[in-house]
């Protein structure tokens, strides 16, 4: 196995071989030692290695988009993306006759963590951020991503303001026939606004009124980013 990896080449051999050793080896090897606590102290790395890039990049950003963007960054989806695209599935240790991992696999997501913990351990800060750097996650930065679950979302957001707010969804009326109604929810969160949207379904209803309110909360952060820059500008 190749000490090498993301970018990064382990001074301990040993710390790489438990990153890439996943919970299911121990079903033909009782004894090893699998990734699971590297994943644990990757994840809080990757965490404040995350949180650090928007901070710096993002510099008029407030805390409840940074929170959402941050989430969105090291999603499971986006580590397994990246997961993919480094190669890693081919280079995990699984118990023998395991089937075929999938693209999306949490699996390769927490294999992912479990490397940038190892290489904390292995190499301090600047080793993890080797690591980090590899796997392309400012790309998902991108305000076309922020509505993939505009609920989750939405929550998120609400409970990092101050202080901390639920999103409420109200069922405003149900029309049309039997076969197609049509379903009207309004969602409100206090100090952000409401928002109202209709759809076949009441799930779709709330997930379409939380969409249209993330998207107003959006645009009004942009516009206090340009006022607060216009009037640095002035200074």
């Amino acid at each position: 196995m190749a000490e090498e990896i993301f970018g990064y080449t382990f001074k301990d051999r040993k710390l790489l071989e438990e990153a890439l050793t996943t919970p299911s080896c121990k079903m033909d090897r009782p004894g090893v030692r699998d990734n699971q606590r590297l994943e644990f102290l990757g994840d809080s790395v990757i965490g404040l290695l995350s949180a650090e890039s928007l901070y710096l990049s993002c510099p008029d950003a407030e805390e409840g988009w940074l929170t959402v963007k941050r989430t969105q960054m090291v999603s499971t989806s986006a580590l397994c993306v990246a997961a993919e695209r480094l190669g890693l599935r081919e280079r995990l240790r699984r118990n023998r006759g395991a089937t075929e991992l999938s693209a999306n696999s949490k699996t390769l997501a927490d294999a992912v963590e479990a490397v940038i913990g190892a290489a904390w351990l292995d190499g301090g800060m600047e080793a993890a951020k080797t690591v980090f750097g590899t796997l392309g996650l400012s790309g998902n930065v991108d305000g076309k991503e922020l509505f993939a679950n505009p609920k989750g979302e939405l929550q998120i957001r609400a409970q990092a303001m101050r202080p901390p707010q639920l999103p409420r969804y109200e069922l405003l009326s149900t029309s049309g026939k039997a076969h197609s109604p049509v379903f009207t929810v309004r969602v409100s969160v206090e100090g952000m606004g409401s928002a109202t949207a209709a759809a076949g379904s009441h799930k779709a209803a709330e997930a379409e009124s939380a969409r249209k309110l993330l998207a107003v909360a959006q645009a009004q952060a942009c516009m206090r980013s340009v006022q607060a820059s216009e009037s640095c500008g002035g200074r």
